[in-house]
């Protein structure tokens, strides 16, 4: 039997506020209908995430013997949901009446979990079209669910485009804090090509962080071509919705532009946004949500775009 919705959506937010301060801050903004459905989708992606790596809460990841018996469980769980039937799992059930309620695109979904595909397959990016590949399907395409979510219309293409470059660019900022979390768990998605032009060991990258640096300054300026972009479709949200984005954008952001200035140094703790700078960056947003870019305007057509 699948558990009341009330008892999902607590669920969902105890997940949000333990997973990601970040999201959590930004989520409070949505009119509370769309909070409610945010807070379900995150739960169902935060469950996805653990499982596929072994963690908790986002904390963690370990190196797995059984990354595809957990990958069947995941595409079995969502199946489930997915069909309206109980899963056992309150995130999982949470996908599925968030799903019902919206029209979640399948295709979507499934996207999110070919990511997850390619990390228990021992994958890594050999070229810059590679890790777009990857921060597509693990961090974009939930973008474009989230689009859904604040009822953007699945046909609405260049406005879900814009949503996936939000995700692009938290994928990226990730990406860039974590260089040091992710090599310790036997992973490097800094692509090979990159790694080459550099002189740096994949296997050992962190042995020369200076030289990853350079690396980091790139990610984050790809993150901040795809920022800027988002914002453009942030603009035809409603306004409540457009401060919930902009705020997300601003204090992820924020963290790719960290690591960015801090250099060789960036990894000695892991970078983040303190209170304070969530607080003022949620002070901004609203702003920019009163007073936003003209939504018509064109996608830059150099931007990496995700596939039809």
């Amino acid at each position: 039997m699948i558990p009341p919705r009330a008892a999902l959506v607590a669920h969902a937010r105890d997940t949000i506020a333990r997973g990601s301060k970040s999201f959590a801050a930004a989520s409070k903004l949505f009119d509370p209908v769309t909070r409610e459905r945010a807070w379900l989708l995150y739960a169902w992606c935060r469950a996805c995430d653990d499982l596929a790596d072994g963690q908790d809460m986002g904390h963690g990841m370990q190196r797995l013997d059984d990354a595809q018996e957990r990958l069947t469980l995941i595409r079995a769980r969502t199946a489930q949901a997915l069909a309206g039937q109980p899963t056992g799992d309150p995130a999982f059930d949470a996908l599925g009446v968030v799903a019902a309620e919206v029209g979640l695109p399948h295709a979507l979904v499934y996207d999110v979990i070919d990511g997850f595909q390619l990390d228990a397959d021992g994958w890594q990016p050999v070229s810059e079209a590679d890790l777009y590949r990857y921060c597509y399907h693990v961090a974009g395409a939930v973008g474009g669910l989230m689009a859904v979510v604040m009822g953007v219309p699945a046909h609405e293409q260049d406005t879900l485009d814009r949503a996936c470059d939000l995700g692009l660019a938290f994928q990226l900022a990730n990406i860039a804090r974590d260089v040091r979390e992710d090599a310790d768990a036997g992973r490097c998605y800094l692509p090979r090509d990159w790694l080459a032009e550099q002189g740096i060991d994949p296997a050992d990258p962190m042995a020369t962080p200076d030289r990853v640096a350079i690396l980091a300054r790139r990610m984050a300026a790809r993150a901040a071509s795809h920022e800027d972009s988002a914002r453009v479709g942030a603009a035809r949200l409603p306004w409540r919705s457009a401060w919930a984005v902009l705020a997300a954008a601003d204090i992820y952001g924020g963290i790719a532009r960290k690591v960015a200035a801090a250099g060789p140094a960036a990894w000695d703790q892991r970078q983040s946004t303190s209170k304070g700078e969530k607080i003022a960056a949620i002070a901004r947003a609203f702003v920019a949500a009163r007073w936003r870019p003209a939504p018509d305007t064109p996608r830059d057509p150099v931007l990496w775009t995700r596939p039809a």
